[in-house]
């Protein structure tokens, strides 16, 4: 795994001991809906019609989707088992938004 994405995954556990992130597919749909949802982690692996599901409501809102993590890369980042993960906090949402533009320019 490249240096861009583990630090991505740090901080997401960061995000997430500050109590600044919403796990869950329901939770994190009202989130989307309610437009506290700064950024989204969806699992690559999920099913298809979360895939569907959430990339067409973080399309809808406007809301950048990160898909580059498996089920369980994201479930150890944050200490649950978890295949959709929203940022509310905006400040780690740019940070987050920032690490995952660098890993994509380092896998392309």
């Amino acid at each position: 795994m490249t240096t861009s994405k583990q630090q991505l995954l740090n901080m997401l556990g960061l995000a997430r001991r500050a109590g600044q992130i919403t796990t869950g597919e329901g939770l994190v749909l009202k989130s989307i809906r309610a437009h506290q949802a700064r950024v989204v982690f969806m699992a690559c692996d999920a099913g298809h019609s979360t895939v569907k599901q959430f990339i067409n409501k973080c399309q809808y809102y406007q809301i950048p989707l990160i898909t580059m993590f498996t089920k369980a890369e994201l479930s150890r980042a944050i200490g649950q088992k978890r295949t959709v993960i929203a940022v509310e906090q905006a400040g780690f949402a740019k940070r987050i938004i920032e690490l995952a533009n660098d890993a994509e320019e380092t896998t392309n």
